[in-house]
């Protein structure tokens, strides 16, 4: 009889135990489901709620607010253009021109085409035209202007560069040594600027002659054009 009593006190704390563990399962899983449901309800109620304001930056670095969704203008800044040089006038004056020597046109100008060089060997564009003529021969002035420059260039060799007006500047390489005007002189046209020489390395082959060179507003002039101004 106590054996019984004994068997069936041990056989209900064992039941006890097992309803306890239940009990704490259950009240985990019921727990879990709980939470989860409360995270999805924040979750979709984030999602219904009107937008909300964030900072920017604005252009005077101060912050203001605006709509996160909607995008921002950007104002737009007045910019001062710089002039177009295409709508500048290009319009040619005429002037009183000359040649600035008397002789026999040896090498032609050439900057939309390469012509060959005899004394570089090579292939190149021209800029001017060279004139021969005998050594010590007067070469002038071809228009009036004003002496920018009188120097010994390293390839062209003794050269005298005069500015006119109306934009045009002419050339004047391979003179001999000296020079009849220095930098800064006002000259007319014939005036007397130097000699014929030969001082022009990149043409030694040519021998004594003038290379003329003219530009237009700082782009090369075929000097034919430019003379064709006094006519």
């Amino acid at each position: 009889m106590s054996e019984n009593k004994n068997g069936r006190g041990a056989a209900s704390g064992k039941g006890y135990y097992i309803a306890l563990i239940l009990c704490a399962i259950a009240i985990g899983i019921t727990g879990y489901v709980y939470y989860r449901n409360a995270n999805q309800t924040q979750e979709a109620s984030l999602l219904e709620t009107s937008p909300q304001e964030v900072p920017a930056i604005a252009e005077d670095g101060s912050d203001v607010a605006v709509l996160a969704p909607q995008p921002q203008e950007v104002p737009t800044v007045p910019t001062t253009q710089a002039p177009d040089k295409s709508t500048q006038p290009t319009e040619k004056r005429r002037l009183k021109t000359t040649s600035p020597v008397s002789g026999q046109e040896i090498a032609g100008y050439s900057m939309e085409a390469l012509s060959y060089n005899q004394t570089t060997r090579d292939w190149r564009v021209h800029n001017g035209v060279d004139i021969a003529a005998e050594e010590g021969t007067p070469v002038c002035a071809a228009a009036d202007g004003v002496v920018e420059a009188a120097y010994e260039d390293d390839l062209m060799g003794c050269t005298v560069v005069i500015r006119h007006d109306g934009g045009y500047v002419t050339e004047y390489s391979s003179l001999a040594k000296e020079l009849s005007v220095k930098s800064g002189e006002a000259v007319h046209m014939g005036q007397v600027i130097g000699c014929v020489g030969g001082t022009a390395l990149v043409e030694t082959t040519l021998g004594s002659h003038v290379h003329f060179g003219v530009t237009f507003q700082d782009a090369p002039m075929d000097p034919a054009e430019f003379l064709a101004l006094g006519s």
